[in-house]
């Protein structure tokens, strides 16, 4: 099957490249494959087809370049990083990098994944642990305790985000079920790194769903209007509520409580652009899961508000604002999508096609889907219908033996780092993985079903209710998906 590029345009809302599925006779289960069409005629080196077959997923790769299995296959490209960054950002929404595969947008993904991943080892889901819910670390020594001492970035704030439901504590008395969680950090990279990518770029990353309020945070998904500019509040831009909350919700229950998962992000990306005002600047976001729908609120909000504007005496110029979404759902109706493509917003989401999570939410009712009821009526309203921003970098991967793979970060990492033929990528160890998996116990835990019942008898019932009600025909079928999907992994 060949591989088909929709570019983006405000006229055709499905924008994607699709890796075709290619499956071969080996000894080892076939059940998820990757494949980079090859080009005719195209000789560059770094066209060539790769097939990952999971196997208990370690997953193991074919090259089709006809290149020895002794021999290394080495390229030299004029092309570096520093004359070409603007175009992996986003400048032409991607247009002939995606097929093939660009070996730098490659070699980008993957870092800022790797970014991404750092703030998943980071968390710490100990509940003895005085830092319980917060990042293992101090912010010096956060990136070089995971694994990425030469990454060429330094963290300059840890940002927390605080669930806005008030559910039973669990485990740890201490901790608050409306106190702030550690979501991410922002970073900026370093002099000697500004050489190497041209411009110096500001680094925000979130991790995805973890704790219990997250996960309820994620199921309440009836669309609200953002209304995040006070002078200009848009309310058909509609976003879905629960992301919405996280990203706005502050700690009140404190007199010294936190400030809000925005208000920490948008004063420190000020700071920084301001700091660094004279140099070539680039605001990059990067996101799993939950995390990427809180990286395309943070752009469109940067965005909106015309924070990355460097303005001088001569003119005004715009820092380009670049989300890598990996695994992602939607995060808005259509009128959003529209206006993130109006305000410059570039989105690349990397999503595999048998993850659920990208599909959600709006299973039925998204950018897909339209009914015209006698040419005068379009049903839905394009308002109440979630929709994707940005362009689809679309992987296929599945592992029968380990279903949970489908939205595994380090497996979406693994597969377009193209691995040897006898490397294995390790699961069920420390990372990412593991991490989920311990997030699932914490979850399905007798302590955590205890929470339902609390949950449906509380005093934010009739809102919790009213959340639900509201786009029910969008939403509800969703939230009962989203449900079956956590159980099932």
């Amino acid at each position: 099957m060949a591989s088909v590029t929709h570019l983006p345009s405000r006229t055709n809302t499905n924008h994607h490249i699709t890796f075709s599925q290619n499956f071969h006779p080996t000894k080892s289960h076939p059940f998820g494959q990757v494949s980079l069409p090859l080009r005719k005629n195209d000789l560059s080196p770094f066209s060539h087809s790769i097939v990952a077959s999971g196997s208990a997923l370690g997953i193991t790769t074919a090259n089709h370049v006809g290149v020895s299995k002794t021999t290394k296959s080495t390229t030299t490209t004029t092309t570096t990083l520093s004359n070409f960054w603007r175009e992996v950002q986003g400048c032409n929404d991607w247009e002939n990098l995606l097929d093939p595969l660009h070996p730098l947008l490659r070699q980008e993904i993957i870092r800022y994944g790797e970014f991404v991943t750092a703030s998943y080892k980071a968390f710490d889901l100990d509940p003895n642990s005085k830092r319980y819910l917060n990042c293992k670390y101090g912010k010096k020594s956060m990136l070089s305790e995971v694994g990425m001492a030469n990454s060429g970035y330094e963290v300059t704030k840890y940002i927390y985000a605080t669930p806005d439901i008030n559910l039973p504590t669990m485990t740890n008395s201490s901790s608050s079920s409306c106190s702030g969680r550690w979501i991410g950090y922002v970073a900026v990279s370093s002099d000697e790194t500004v050489k190497r990518l041209g411009r110096r770029d500001i680094l925000i990353t979130f991790r995805g769903t973890v704790t219990n309020q997250e996960w309820i945070s994620n199921l309440m998904s009836s669309l609200t209007p953002a209304m995040l500019d006070p002078h200009n509040p848009r309310p058909e831009v509609k976003v879905e509520s629960g992301f919405l909350s996280l990203y706005t919700s502050h700690e009140s229950s404190s007199k010294f409580g936190l400030e809000s998962c925005r208000e920490q992000l948008l004063s420190e990306v000020s700071r920084l652009m301001n700091k660094y005002k004279g140099e070539s600047l680039t605001i990059s976001l990067a996101g799993h899961s939950m995390g990427s729908a809180l990286a395309i609120l943070l752009a469109y909000d940067v965005a909106e508000l015309g924070l990355n504007i460097k303005s001088n005496q001569k003119n005004a110029s715009q820092v380009p604002v670049t989300v890598f979404s990996f695994g992602g759902p939607r995060v808005g109706n259509s009128e959003f999508k529209e206006r993130c493509e109006e305000l410059g917003v570039k989105v690349l989401r990397i999503a595999n096609v048998n993850d659920p999570i990208t599909k959600l939410p709006g299973v039925v009712f998204n950018e897909n889907f339209r009914v015209s009821l006698g040419g005068r009526y379009e049903f839905p309203r394009s308002c109440s219908c979630y929709a994707h921003v940005g362009v689809e970098l679309m992987l296929d991967f599945f592992n029968v033996q380990n279903p949970s793979c489908v939205h595994d970060l380090e497996t979406y990492i693994g597969l377009l780092r193209r691995p040897n033929k006898d490397e294995v990528l390790k699961h069920q160890r420390d990372g990412v993985n593991s991490l989920l998996e311990k997030a699932r116990e914490l979850l399905l835990s007798s302590q955590s079903m205890k929470i339902l019942p609390g949950v449906l008898t509380a005093c934010n019932y009739h809102d919790l209710l009213n959340s639900v009600s509201r786009d029910i025909l969008c939403s509800w079928g969703d939230e009962l998906l989203f449900g079956l999907v956590l159980l099932l992994l």
